[in-house]
């Protein structure tokens, strides 16, 4: 979804190139999960320590939680019961094709919210008063490549 606003295009443009779109800095989001099997999606590197899976869904969830601040929605309209992390222990090849489509919608829902976002309140603090609307929105781009950047590592410490 192209918008003709600059500042809103650059931040949809953010989203694109840090969960799917082709870009300079490596590896987005959606490319870490390619390939990755519902078995490899579990494999965690030590105790208490994340797998792939969850992050997938870490992910999407502060997606929602982005898009629901920006757009003033209430809580509890999340898919899965609870917030930020979501245990995934084991899961078969359906339940994790299920996650990453939980994923690419929470980024579709999301990328419509800011493209239809009005540029005066970019600047304006957010309900919570702690940040820029602009700033949530750059903010769930970096979040996705730093996510993207441990999922990329999971991975080649499972292949060891």
């Amino acid at each position: 979804m192209k918008r003709s606003d600059p500042a809103i295009a650059l931040l949809l443009a953010a989203l694109e190139e840090a969960f799917q779109s082709r870009s300079w800095h490596g590896t987005n989001l959606r490319g870490s999960l390619r390939g990755v099997t519902a078995k490899e999606s579990v494999w965690r590197p030590g105790p208490g320590r994340h797998n792939i899976g969850e992050l997938a869904v870490h992910a999407a969830y502060w997606k929602y939680v982005v898009r629901r601040t920006i757009t003033g929605a209430k809580r509890g309209s999340f898919p899965l019961k609870g917030s930020n992390w979501f245990p995934r222990e084991a899961v078969d090849a359906a339940g994790w094709r299920r996650d990453q489509r939980l994923l690419a919608e929470e980024h579709r829902r999301l990328r419509d919210a800011v493209a239809a976002f009005p540029t005066a309140q970019l600047g304006t603090l957010s309900a919570k008063k702690k940040y820029t609307y602009a700033a949530l929105i750059r903010g769930i781009a970096a979040h996705d490549l730093y996510h993207a950047g441990q999922i990329q590592l999971l991975k080649r410490l499972r292949a060891r």
